[in-house]
């Protein structure tokens, strides 16, 4: 028997950013997940936008973690075969492998590791016991459910799922490179869908290390005879879907395994349940296009973390009353509820056909090729319109001035 104060379930984005927090500041914490270096994984691939960065660092690990990516500081905003905007960013990618065992390293040597499978819990307002596929068991305080999409000691506990949205969007991950030349023209690249019918609302694409790397993202359902299409023939697929790309990228071929995952919007209840939070994916899920799935995850560890967890250790139990806190947080909710809203907001402005989300896209459009051509003559003004086709004006000295996208597959 193993005792703690803190026991995290689960070592990718949200559970290993935790076991780093909490072992920084001295608190009794053991991680259990089965694999001891994180495996390969199609998810996150970028960290990109001012506010996504600065939630990563509010953690306190984001500095060497990032020295690991690959910085690109501009990002090209094309659509309809136009480039609209040479836009600076703030983005760096990295495979999410990559990312998490990044992120262990950052774990001080005073956090137990264990790598074993959960297999059961036991909960209670005192004390929690787990017990492993080693036959080991574990005793905490508190347990930090992180185990993503990993459904079976949820429905175990009893703890309810609501989808808000079954296969919400279809993320794709590819490798490109080009033909016929040695390197790409832009440094980094966001291409929008050209017509609502082909369901794609944009592909990004990135550099990791050498590598240029693709993520598409698709609303349709996962037995859509495109998605076959498109592995069978996916060079083919991928012009007629987006035929004016090309005039952007210059020729390019699609090297190497296509990964495709599709994402349920789902929430899952654990009020009634002492001892035990859920945080990042294990409390519900975010839109891998929307891009907000990082911001979900930071926001949830660095709340729990640098707030409730010390507040809660510094009395007795852990009752279900005293948890809510956690899921009523204010800051937690602000961006859940943000998060829930981009998610849908950017399915309409790609797909829907109403007079209403018709004049959002050109909106959008126009007010991309705006602030490229503003940026080009100077940045007397800087717009900074966001992917739902909205803008501000502030006055700006600089063509310099920041205007970062935040896209980013989920956490």
């Amino acid at each position: 028997m193993r005792y703690t104060d803190i026991a995290i379930i689960g070592g990718g984005l949200a559970g290993s950013t935790a076991a780093a927090m909490l072992g920084r500041t001295g608190i009794s914490t053991v991680l259990i997940d089965p694999h001891a270096t994180y495996p390969a994984d199609f998810r996150v691939e970028k960290l990109s936008g001012h506010t996504q960065v600065e939630r990563f660092l509010r953690t306190g690990i984001a500095d060497s973690v990032l020295r690991r990516a690959t910085f690109a500081g501009e990002n090209w905003i094309s659509r309809f075969g136009h480039l609209l905007d040479k836009a600076p960013s703030r983005q760096f990618n990295i495979l999410y492998d990559s990312l998490v065992n990044a992120i262990r390293d950052e774990i001080p040597e005073n956090v137990e590791r264990v790598w074993a499978k959960a297999v059961s819990i036991e909960t209670s307002p005192e004390r929690q016991r787990i017990t492993l596929a080693n036959d080991t068991t574990v005793s905490a305080r508190l347990i930090v459910l992180a185990n993503g999409l990993n459904v079976g000691l949820r429905h175990q506990l009893g703890i309810t799922r609501k989808v808000i949205s079954a296969c919400h969007s279809i993320s794709i991950g590819f490798d490109i490179v080009p033909a016929g030349r040695t390197s790409f023209d832009f440094p980094a690249l966001t291409y929008f869908s050209e017509r609502p019918s082909d369901r794609i609302p944009y592909i990004t694409l990135f550099p990791i290390g050498t590598r240029m790397r693709a993520n598409l993202f698709v609303y349709r359902g996962f037995d859509d005879p495109w998605l076959r299409e498109l592995r069978r023939a996916p060079s083919e697929t991928l012009d007629a879907a987006l035929p004016r790309l090309k005039r952007i990228t210059g020729p390019f071929d699609i090297a190497g395994e296509m990964k495709i995952r599709p994402v349920d919007l789902y929430v899952n209840d654990a009020s009634h349940q002492p001892g035990l939070v859920l945080v990042g994916d294990a409390f519900s899920t975010s839109c891998p296009v929307a891009g907000t799935g990082c911001d979900k995850v930071f926001t949830d560890v660095e709340r729990l973390c640098n707030v409730h967890v010390p507040q809660w250790l510094a009395s007795d139990g852990m009752d279900a009353d005293k948890l809510a806190t956690f899921y009523a947080d204010p800051v937690k909710r602000a961006c859940d509820e943000w998060s829930a809203a981009k998610a849908f907001d950017f399915r309409s402005v790609s797909v829907a056909t109403s007079p209403y989300w018709t004049a959002q896209r050109w909106a959008r459009f126009f007010a991309w090729s705006t602030q490229g051509l503003l940026r080009r003559l100077g940045g007397v003004f800087h717009l900074e319109p966001n992917f739902l086709g909205h803008s501000s004006s502030s006055s700006s000295s600089s063509s310099s001035s920041s205007s970062s996208s935040s896209l980013s597959s989920s956490a």
